[in-house]
């Protein structure tokens, strides 16, 4: 099983919480699924589960896509503890598709020792269709936190990866602004042969480069990314449709679209000062994609009010 317990910015955060030692039972969440074409839909076939990390059932809710199973990803714990290690393993049968999302924001709580990490695998077959849009992560005060993610899929495939992270709890008390010791995620891609499309890293570590300036975050508070796999004629349909930078002085808002090396697809990035603009751009591009790809829509946004 892969770890990321020798990253290099991890170094400083060795020491063993007092409770329970890292990566005791209850504290190493794996998830399988596996899904299949059967009949005129996906399944959900293969499932395994291991405490704090859960499924119940693939649900098919989306009206616009009634072959579509939804799963949603649940925790036991509240969010991510010090000494969390969490495994997700997403496998696409030819022909399938899915869409996969989590119950509630992942909440990375303090921490007064170690870290928690997250490794996920997601494994795309011929003609494939995978959405995975996670609710936000909040990395609490003092938090440490590093993500490790890799796709494998053919041309014929493609993956909807989206993450929207939040500065902390920023209306809690005076305020968690950028109060976390460290946040760091990366995602690549490649095809079945082992050839790489392109790597991603961001380490955010705000007590030793503040990122409350130019050329960072400058005022922002937000950050929504959203990675498109595609194949090079659906990537040029949805750019076509989204490729207008953004500059909103009145939310305040800035996005703007990128494409992949090696053919890949595309990259869309968003910074805004509260989470609903930026999950509304988000939600914008992704709409765009899955028209062009599926030539579906996605269902209208559910309303809180």
């Amino acid at each position: 099983m892969t770890s990321l317990d020798t990253a290099r910015e991890l170094a400083p955060y060795q020491d063993q919480p007092a409770q329970l030692p890292a990566a005791s039972n209850g504290k190493v969440g794996i998830l399988r699924l596996g899904f299949e074409r059967r009949g005129d839909r996906t399944i959900l076939r293969d499932l395994f589960r291991q405490s704090p990390l859960l499924v119940q059932r693939a649900l098919y809710w989306d009206e616009e896509m009634p072959d579509l199973p939804c799963v949603m990803i649940l925790t036991t714990s509240g969010g991510v503890l010090q000494g969390d290690r969490l495994h997700l393993d997403v496998t696409l049968a030819a022909g399938s598709q899915a869409h996969l999302t989590t119950q509630a924001a992942t909440k990375i709580q303090q921490m007064d020792a170690n870290y928690g990490t997250q490794v996920q695998r997601f494994t795309l077959g011929e003609d494939t269709y995978l959405e995975f849009l996670p609710e936000p992560t909040i990395p609490y005060r003092a938090s440490r936190f590093v993500t490790d993610s890799r796709v494998c899929l053919p041309e014929s495939a493609t993956m909807l990866y989206g993450e929207i992270l939040q500065p902390g709890r920023k209306h809690y008390r005076d305020g968690e602004l950028f109060a976390y010791d460290l946040f760091s995620c990366s995602l690549r891609a490649e095809r079945p042969d082992g050839r790489a499309l392109f790597v991603e890293k961001f380490v955010v570590s705000p007590k030793e480069f503040g990122v409350a300036r130019v050329g960072v975050m400058d005022r922002f508070h937000v950050f929504g990314n959203v990675v498109l796999l595609t194949n090079a004629e659906r990537a040029a349909r949805v750019f076509e449709r989204t490729s207008t930078p953004v500059w909103d002085e009145r939310t305040p808002l800035a996005s703007a679209v990128g494409r992949l090396p090696n053919d890949a697809g595309l990259i869309f990035k968003v910074l805004g000062q509260e989470t609903e603009p930026v999950r509304a751009a988000v939600r914008a591009f992704c709409v765009a994609a899955r028209e062009e790809v599926t030539g579906r829509t996605f269902p209208q946004a559910f309303s809180w009010r």
